[in-house]
């Protein structure tokens, strides 16, 4: 699904102003049929006002610890099934050109169980999924619902027939 993304700026003389009005593409791929990552914006770094609204460099999925990301993600249904002839060299590596560093933080040992240096913010707008944390204990989550994920160690379930969409906000964080 395209999303549009409106993003906003000052110019020169500070009037503000419409830089770019476009629909986003969704990344998807091979090794997790039914879901996808929107990536809207992102930066590595403390933003600077006034901008001129020019899209700042955030080469990878997660931020450093003065970074952010703003996206969304469609996990999809339980009853999404793996390709079973999947070329799975190929689609590892698509993995990681299309979102730089998430395969870093996911468990190999353990699909879908990941750790992040950040705090997410996430809220569900269709849907319904779960979220499981290290020790097995559980949430159902419904449309309308909201996630403060501090850096913990979780991974999402869609056990349902119809996709769940969530917004995330991702903030860098430092752990000790």
């Amino acid at each position: 699904m395209q999303t549009r993304r409106v993003v906003t700026g000052q110019d020169a003389d500070g009037k503000a102003v419409f830089v770019s009005d476009e629909q986003v593409d969704p990344v998807t791929l091979a090794l997790l049929p039914g879901y996808e990552f929107h990536q809207f914006w992102g930066g590595d770094g403390v933003v600077g006002l006034p901008t001129d609204g020019m899209r700042p460099d955030a080469p990878r999925y997660f931020p450093g610890p003065n970074g952010f990301r703003f996206g969304m993600f469609t996990i999809g249904p339980a009853t999404e099934v793996v390709v079973d002839d999947i070329d799975v060299e190929a689609a590892l590596a698509d993995f990681d050109q299309r979102l730089p560093g998430m395969s870093e933080v996911m468990e190999a040992d353990n699909p879908g169980m990941h750790t992040t240096d950040t705090v997410d913010f996430e809220y569900v707008v269709s849907g319904e999924c779960v979220l499981e944390l290290d020790d097995g204990a559980e949430v159902q989550l419904r449309a309308g619902d909201t996630v403060v994920q501090n850096g913990t160690r979780h991974r999402w379930h869609n056990r349902g027939t119809e996709p769940c969409v969530l917004v995330v906000c991702i903030v860098g964080a430092s752990r000790a």
